[in-house]
């Protein structure tokens, strides 16, 4: 994968470091060339000076081939603004923009971004939203046989409904986090834009899990 990241902070930066090690490459935004200088020595990736709201500065970071793209800059305007940018005129699904005021959060959900607020902000927790399939649970047990986790769902099962997903995956769905908040899903609840699946489940099936879901639906005419 290709990843974009915008603000080369202590997050960011954190970021950086962390997506190149699992293999994808990088290309990370800044307005201050300065703020570089918190990039190890051997990073590989590409280091752009300009606002990640602006269109010529994304091309040039590799917007228009890249997976997904994360906001992480100091300004939660900047960072909202920029995640839309990415999404609605590029087309990138997997968006991820970090809120310091957690009040607005909600109403960013509502435009389609997720968000993660700094009040309950980790790296880990930013990792999930971008690779959700390779991070760490939410929540393991004592003996490690079972856990709580999110899914890379394919946006092909958006409408949906949760019980084809379930028999597709072999699984039941635990929750879904819809704008902010978590619904126990029906069988008959629709799978929309934006929802976030967790599913309770033998370590040992993730995988087969993780395949399952992350495939397109086909649907029939």
């Amino acid at each position: 994968m290709h990843i974009v990241i915008m603000g080369c902070g202590r997050v960011g930066s954190k970021l950086a470091h962390i997506l190149e090690d699992k293999g994808h490459s990088v290309a990370i935004i800044d307005q201050s060339p300065e703020a570089f200088r918190r990039l190890r020595g051997g990073f590989k990736g590409r280091r752009i000076t300009g606002f990640g709201f602006d269109r010529d500065v994304l091309v040039e970071a590799g917007i228009e081939h890249a997976s997904a793209f994360v906001a992480v800059s100091s300004g939660d305007n900047s960072n909202v603004i920029s995640a839309r940018v990415a999404r609605e005129t590029f087309g990138i699904d997997n968006v991820v923009a970090r809120i310091y005021d957690s009040r607005r959060a909600e109403v960013y959900q509502r435009l389609g971004i997720p968000t993660v607020a700094t009040v309950r902000w980790t790296a880990d927790q930013m990792l999930r939203r971008l690779l959700p399939e390779g991070a760490e649970p939410l929540w393991r047990d004592p003996t490690g046989e079972v856990v709580l986790a999110e899914l890379h769902v394919d946006p092909g099962w958006i409408g949906e409904k949760v019980a084809a997903l379930e028999e597709a995956a072999r699984t039941r769905v635990a929750f879904l986090s819809r704008l902010g908040e978590a619904l126990v899903p029906t069988a008959d609840t629709m799978i929309q834009d934006g929802d976030i699946v967790n599913v309770m489940a033998h370590t040992g099936d993730m995988e087969r899990i993780n395949e399952a879901v992350s495939r397109r639906v086909e649907r029939s005419e």
